[in-house]
């Protein structure tokens, strides 16, 4: 997080934690709809009524939520941490061996296309200051970008919330209704948000809406399949 989002009051905080973690919050929703779906499905076909459906539902949600909370929580430590150590490597070399810094980042900008002229006056400019030439050698070498300043809590947070809400929303309908009617909306409801959220995925991963929008009902509907054959084999 930078000094201008630190000293940013606690909406601009929140926006920008939610901008960081939006492709953890679409990956939680799409995981917490899709299983939850096939598990309330498959129990759905076995139960006399929705007390059970709602029981294993509300559980599974919670347990599924929680690991990926953590597993959220841990990914971001891990690449948070070895970018950390990336930057703390290149600290130490710009401290030790300035002269090497200095005409590896010479060649590599002839590399590209630079004259020797250019390339002399772009690092001149970087070693004014360590600031800078740290920076370039993050963003062109090591292509860290923001991820030193990863808030490992932040992320599992996001991911626990939307794994829980969207989690609820195929099991909700077997609280408010009878049986049958439930299986129908809950259906229509959880498809509804998985075609969101197969749009939302192509929008942030730049891929077509409609491929990753089938991809996503594809897999809500094989895990429902498999959650039916099971609870009807079981049960």
């Amino acid at each position: 997080m930078d000094g201008s989002t630190a000293a940013a009051g606690p909406g601009a905080r929140l926006r920008a934690s939610f901008s960081a973690s939006v492709g953890d919050i679409i990956f939680g929703m799409e995981d917490g709809a899709v299983s939850i779906f096939g598990l309330v499905f498959g129990v759905a076909a076995s139960s006399p009524d929705s007390h059970a459906v709602v029981l294993a539902g509300a559980t599974g949600a919670v347990a599924a939520a929680v690991s990926m909370m953590a597993g959220a929580y841990l990914e971001a430590q891990s690449v948070r941490d070895r970018a950390r150590a990336e930057v703390a490597r290149k600290q130490a070399e710009l401290r030790t061996d300035p002269d090497g810094v200095r005409q590896r980042i010479t060649a590599s900008l002839r590399a590209i296309g630079f004259t020797d002229e250019e390339s002399s006056v772009v690092v001149a400019a970087l070693t004014r200051e360590p600031g800078p030439m740290l920076e370039y050698e993050e963003a062109v070498e090591l292509r860290v970008g923001d991820t030193a300043d990863i808030d490992p809590f932040a992320h599992a947070v996001w991911m626990f919330v939307a794994d829980v809400i969207a989690a609820s929303v195929p099991l909700v309908p077997f609280i408010l209704l009878p049986l049958d009617q439930a299986r129908v909306v809950s259906l229509v409801i959880t498809s509804a948000l998985l075609v969101v959220l197969g749009v939302g995925r192509g929008i942030v991963a730049h891929k077509s809406v409609v491929v990753t929008t089938l991809q996503t009902l594809g897999v809500a509907a094989a895990a429902a399949v498999a959650g039916i054959a099971i609870g009807r084999l079981v049960g």
